[in-house]
């Protein structure tokens, strides 16, 4: 009788298993495009005048070609008043550099890169970012009384426009902490921006703010259009489940006056930065 009841359960499972159906599942594609990563960033109280922009080439969703280097383009940053060009020189590897680029607060630059035959523009202005004036632990503020919180206390300039863009990486976490503040609400005043971090309940992993964690914070000036270009990257990247935002294509500043259609991803921005390091006691 033993023997039988293997032989049905070895029949059965046979049966289950030849009935099994390979099923291709279509990923839409879309064409390559280049991407342009062009951040240059001013970190405070330095010259400013080592800059990278980054190019690459947009890949299929399984592609598993890892070089994906745009090399032999012209690239190049123009002071919109003085019209002085700073050219940025291939390095062969995707990487374009300079050591002469000069930053001058509140003035407008365009990027202009020539790549395969086309011509792409972007411009944008370097706003200055406001000076730290306090940076302090607390549990008060945040969801969860008994969590640690870093604060981070600036004065907003009177002027509008000037919106504030946060990175806070605790160095024991794999990735940062994106925030993005918008001048609209905080026009002027005087701003106490604080950051809670929670403990991940699927995983058990500790994640909050430990006494003896070290987070880098960086601080940044940056346009309303880069503001609102990073909302969209973020809303997509951080919402899971019931809040998940409806995936849409993000179009960055950099437009291509050759073949409108053939527009590149990344974005081109100007920035001063405050970089800065806490240690939670």
């Amino acid at each position: 009788m033993k023997n039988y009841i293997k032989l049905t359960i070895l029949f059965v499972a046979v049966a289950f298993a030849s009935c099994t159906d390979v099923i291709d599942v279509p990923v839409q594609t879309a064409e390559t495009r280049l991407v342009i990563e062009a951040s240059l960033d001013w970190d405070k109280g330095t010259a400013g005048n080592n800059q990278t922009i980054s190019l690459r080439t947009s890949t299929a969703f399984f592609e598993t070609n890892s070089n994906t280097s745009a090399t032999g383009a012209t690239v190049t940053v123009t002071n919109d008043a003085d019209n002085t060009q700073v050219l940025f020189v291939d390095q062969n590897n995707g990487d374009y550099t300079t050591d002469e680029f000069i930053p001058v607060m509140n003035q407008s630059f365009t990027l202009e890169v020539i790549y395969n035959g086309e011509t792409y523009i972007a411009t944008e202005t370097l706003n200055p970012v406001p000076d730290i004036e306090e940076v302090y632990q607390g549990i008060e503020d945040g969801f969860n009384d008994e969590e640690l919180e870093v604060h981070v206390v600036f004065q907003d300039p009177p002027e509008e426009g000037n919106n504030v863009f946060f990175k806070f990486k605790n160095q024991r976490d794999l990735l940062p902490t994106l925030e993005v503040g918008d001048d609209r609400f905080v026009n002027g005043n005087e701003i106490d921006w604080w950051l809670e971090l929670d403990d991940d309940d699927e995983t058990d992993e500790v994640e909050s703010f430990q006494p003896g964690d070290i987070v880098d914070i960086e601080m940044a000036a940056i346009s309303t259009a880069y503001k609102d270009y990073l909302e969209i990257l973020i809303s997509q990247i951080g919402g899971v489940g019931l809040f998940e935002a409806t995936p849409v294509a993000v179009k960055g500043n950099c437009a291509n006056l050759t073949n409108p259609e053939n527009y590149a991803h990344g974005y081109f921005r100007l920035t001063e930065v405050n970089k800065f390091s806490y240690t939670f006691e």
